[in-house]
């Protein structure tokens, strides 16, 4: 039996991201960030019903401010108090776990997909995706990039504008393009 698009994603092989079973579940992610986006202010809680039935999972006291935008959403598990600043983008085609306490500053982007290098499959769509793992009590400072496959430990700081391309240890600072380590 020849295995779905969404069925190699999930697997962690390469799939080819341009086929309509995917596309489906981002329009249905579209809407629910839509929503959460258009909401009033006043009318806002946390995070919109439709974007928090979405989630995988989400914790206790989970703030996620707009404007946000997610690729699929059902990818995404966020432990308690968990916040997201203004702009934040999670391109989730494979699992990302936030822990409990982490903090996103404004723009922040987690990425998942990783394409080709190959210039004929890129074109064609294939990509690879690769899990992110955060820790808890991790601040990741604004207009951070975090990388696909990449993990930060728990109590870590990411700061702002860095490009983050390999696993943070708990406890540590990073900083820079790529990013590095200042402080453990």
């Amino acid at each position: 039996m020849v295995a779905s698009e969404r069925e190699k994603m999930a697997a962690g092989g390469w799939y080819n991201c341009v086929d309509d079973e995917l596309e489906s579940f981002r329009v249905v992610a579209r809407r629910a960030v839509f929503e959460h986006n258009s909401l009033h202010p006043d009318e806002r809680g946390d995070i919109a019903p439709g974007l928090g039935a979405l989630l995988a999972d989400v914790g206790k006291d989970v703030r996620i401010e707009a404007p946000f935008h997610c690729a699929y959403g059902f990818n995404i598990a966020l432990g308690d108090g968990v916040f997201f600043n203004a702009g934040c983008v999670i391109l989730d085609t494979a699992t990302v776990r936030i822990g409990a306490g982490t903090m996103l500053g404004p723009t922040v982007q987690i990425y998942c997909a990783e394409h080709s290098k190959d210039a004929v499959r890129r074109a064609a769509g294939l990509e690879i995706a690769k899990p992110v793992t955060i820790g808890t009590n991790v601040w990741i400072g604004g207009g951070a990039i975090v990388l696909p496959g990449v993990s930060i430990g728990d109590d870590a700081i990411v700061g702002a504008g860095a490009v983050v391309t390999r696993d943070v240890a708990a406890g540590a600072t990073v900083v820079g393009n790529p990013a590095r380590v200042i402080k453990r």
